[in-house]
Parts: C-alpha cells; sequence; structure tokens
C-alpha cells in the first residue's frame, strides 16, 4: 500500500483516501451515476500542488486522472490518483483584450457574469453549470455555434502541468503542438490549471425556446429541418424532444408530459430576431413563448439544462446532412405516443462558422458536420448497462445513413472505442497520439481506450 504521508506534506490541498472522512465528497461529481474510488484523490488548489501530485503519481506510476464538476464522467475511476480541480477558482477579465483567465475548476456561469458586465460573451455551451477547462478540451458547440464556431476557437493559452513536473505555457507561439492538441483533443497530456480564453463582442442577443405540445412534435421537426437548409449563417437553433418524468422536481407545467423544445440565438436585434423565426412561430400552436431579447447573463435559459446532480447517461454523434426519411427515423422512436429509455433526443443546427479551422489549426473533431444528435437516458441506473446502449445502438443504426463518419469527442458519450475512434479523422487521431506520446512519454496521464 502506498504511503501517502510525503504528499500531504507537499500539497496544501486535501489528500484523501477511501477510508478518510470527506473522500466520498471530494470525489462526487455531477454525474451521480459513477461514484469513483481511486487509490488517492488530491484537491490541488495551486500550480504547485498540482507539480507535487503529479510528481508523486509518477514517482509511484500511478496513474492520474481530473475532475473537475463530473459532467464528463463516463467510466469509474477505481485506481491510481484523482486530481480534482475545484479549488483552481480565479477569474479575471483584462478589460482592454477582452481575454478571461480562468482556473480550471471555474464553471461557465461564473464567466458568463462577469463577462456580461463589460458587454462581452464567452462562447460557451448550453450548460453553464459545466467546468470551463473540460468541454474547452473538447471543442464545445453551444448556442452560438454557427455565428461564432466552436469554444474551443476561442482558446489564447493554456497552462499545463508535464508528466515530467514542468509547468509550461502552450499558445500559438509557444508549444504549439501541444497547444493544437489542446484545442480538442480533450484529454491525456497534462493536468490544465488554468486558460486564457478571448470573449467576444455581443452587443445584443435575441434568444430563448418556443415549446410545442406532443401532437404537434412531427410537424415541428419537419418545419424545423426544411427551415435550417436556408437558415442565415448567424442563427443556431435547435430541437428536442423531451419525454418529462413525472417527478416532482420538475415544473407542474411540463410534468410527465412529452414536448418539443425549439431553441434559438441570434447575436443580433430584436427586430432582425423577430423577423427570422416568425417561421419557427408558425409551424404550429405554441404552448409556451421564451423567443425574445434576452440579456448576455441568461444565456443558459435557452436550454434550460438540469442544474442539480444526479445520475446521467448520454451518447451523441455528428450528422453530414438530414432530410424527411431522418426525421421519420428519429420519429419512430422520439415522436408522438412514443416512450423508452431515452429521455432527450436533439438534434442541432450547426456548420456555418464551426466549418472554419483556426488559421494555425486545431485538433476539434467534427467540423465537416451540418448537424449534432444527443441522446439523454433517463436518469435511472439500471438502464445503463444493457436497455440504453441497447436502445442507443438501434437507433444510431437506423441513422446510419445521415451519421458523419467523424463526430466529436464531447459528444461521444457512452464510452465505446468505436465512438472514441471517430472523434476525430484518422490523421488527427494519430497526430493527438504522437503529441501525448511526446508530452507524456511513460503515460501518467491516463485516457482514452485505456
Amino acid at each position: 500500500m502506498t504511503d501517502f504521508a510525503a504528499l500531504r506534506t507537499a500539497v496544501s490541498g486535501p489528500v484523501l483516501t477511501p477510508s478518510d472522512e470527506g473522500f466520498a465528497a471530494e470525489t462526487t461529481g455531477f454525474n451521480l451515476a459513477f461514484p469513483h474510488t481511486p487509490e488517492v484523490v488530491v484537491g490541488v488548489s495551486s500550480v504547485d500542488d498540482a507539480v507535487a501530485a503529479v510528481a508523486f503519481a509518477a514517482a509511484h506510476r500511478m496513474p492520474v486522472r481530473t475532475l473537475a464538476t463530473g459532467h464528463g464522467s463516463h467510466v469509474l475511476v477505481t485506481d491510481g490518483m484523482l486530481v480534482t480541480t475545484s479549488r483552481l477558482d480565479e477569474l479575471s477579465i483584462d478589460s482592454a483584450t477582452g481575454v478571461a483567465t480562468i482556473g480550471a475548476g471555474v464553471r461557465w456561469g461564473a464567466v458568463v457574469a462577469a463577462a456580461a458586465e463589460l458587454g462581452l460573451a464567452p462562447v460557451t455551451g448550453s450548460s453553464t453549470n459545466v467546468g470551463v477547462v473540460g468541454y474547452l478540451l473538447g471543442g464545445g458547440l453551444g448556442p452560438l455555434a454557427r455565428s461564432h464556431g466552436f469554444s474551443s476557437d476561442w482558446l489564447r493559452g493554456a497552462t499545463v502541468v508535464l508528466a515530467s513536473g514542468e509547468v509550461v505555457h502552450a499558445s500559438a507561439t509557444e508549444h504549439p503542438d501541444l497547444f493544437w492538441a489542446l484545442r480538442g483533443g480533450k484529454g491525456g497530456f497534462g493536468l490544465v490549471t488554468s486558460v486564457e480564453l478571448q470573449l467576444a463582442p455581443v452587443p445584443s442577443l435575441y434568444a430563448g425556446a418556443l415549446v410545442f405540445a406532443e401532437e404537434h412534435i412531427e410537424t415541428v421537426l419537419r418545419g424545423w429541418l426544411d427551415w435550417t437548409r436556408s437558415a442565415p449563417d448567424d442563427v443556431t437553433t435547435s430541437m428536442a424532444v423531451v419525454h418529462f418524468p413525472p417527478f416532482e422536481q420538475v415544473p407542474e407545467v411540463f410534468r410527465g408530459k412529452t414536448l418539443a423544445m425549439l431553441r434559438f440565438a441570434l447575436p443580433g436585434s430584436a427586430t432582425e430576431g423577430e423577423s427570422l423565426v416568425a417561421p419557427l412561430r408558425a409551424l404550429a400552436p405554441v404552448m409556451m413563448d421564451g423567443v425574445a431579447p434576452l440579456p448576455l447573463a441568461q444565456v443558459a435559459t435557452i436550454h434550460n439544462d438540469p442544474s442539480d446532480p444526479s445520475p446521467g447517461w448520454s451518447r451523441g454523434a455528428l450528422l453530414s446532412d438530414v432530410d424527411d426519411e431522418f426525421a421519420s427515423a428519429v420519429l419512430a422512436v422520439s415522436g408522438a405516443g412514443t416512450r423508452g429509455p431515452v429521455m432527450v433526443t436533439e438534434v442541432r443546427h450547426i456548420g456555418a462558422a464551426t466549418r472554419h479551422d483556426v488559421p494555425e489549426g486545431s485538433a476539434v473533431g467534427g467540423r465537416a458536420s451540418s448537424y449534432t444528435l444527443s441522446l439523454v437516458g433517463v436518469p435511472d441506473p439500471a438502464l445503463f448497462a444493457e436497455a440504453l446502449p441497447a436502445a442507443t445502438d438501434a437507433l444510431l443504426a437506423s441513422l446510419a445513413p445521415w451519421l458523419s463518419p467523424e463526430t466529436n469527442i464531447n459528444f461521444s458519450g457512452y464510452p465505446d472505442p468505436a465512438d472514441y475512434r471517430r472523434s476525430w479523422s484518422a490523421e488527427t487521431f494519430a497526430r493527438l497520439a504522437a503529441v501525448r506520446a511526446s508530452v507524456d512519454p511513460e503515460g501518467v496521464f491516463a485516457y482514452g481506450l485505456h
């Protein structure tokens, strides 16, 4: 058994083993389906803590994994060292340049609030409860995707503790291969302690969601898909069919119902937005209309993703294109009158700015795709091992003609090795492996298929 006395002396944050009080709380993330049980968890509170933790792990040949908010947890951690970064909570914004310096434990909500005071916005995801760093490392496709691209396109630098214990700053001019990999390559390169992110000027935002009753799901899905074929490049929309469970935590107006949620986001004026959303409002009787001028600080209300921890299961893919036959295949399992273990089926319209890589290039997967597909399971862990994999396997098989050959790691979800490899092109996958071998030749930072 490893003696952690020296590590506890070297680190100012908590160093806990499974028998210690506070271990469960330190290792629990947003996804409660994965109660991690590493050999040791280290709550780093500084770069020095991170260096000490990594050095100890390397010396004792312990695999290292990281946990910030735990939204991306899809595999149990049962060995080695788990490094939690929630205490790395620095956040500052240079008002002259619009660049935010963000610690690895910061959630998007804090950045959104601070940036809004300056009339700026981070290119965030649909949920502002998610950790900034983990999301950025996978690319990131949020409610401003078509107008502003992948969130990782706005990354300007990162401070990283390598397996050797060296602390480096990666950017377009410093350690450029590592920086290329951090923009979409996800993990296995080092422990990222902070990032610098360029914020976007967004003078106004017209956004929100339209809600339609179950009987209108088919009309709305087909009409929305047709609308997207000529949608302006600066409008990002998505449609989700949601089977709301009859839980008390669900607002009464939604409880136990199946609804269509059509999300709309335009970084522009209300006049332009009203004109663009009018055909969507006319698709069917609107049960609730929340599309209106929206303060930047309220961007999370577009999708209203859950904010309370719960067991979670998700899987996703990217789509090359869609048509009426695609809609029929989706409606067969998620349309009116259907019930199954999949609670949310969402299709997002991307393309436009997401197709254009940054000048220096990045590792992000999925630029050639036009839509995303996300499947969220009923939060019942009894369904996670067999029912949900079987249901989503069957759905994805039926959607094979429209699936992109390359997806994106943030959308993979269920830890299938084939899904993992498809998250990048073969060329990018090979280059990522080469970068990992260069910065971590001993494989201290466990990631990927192991």
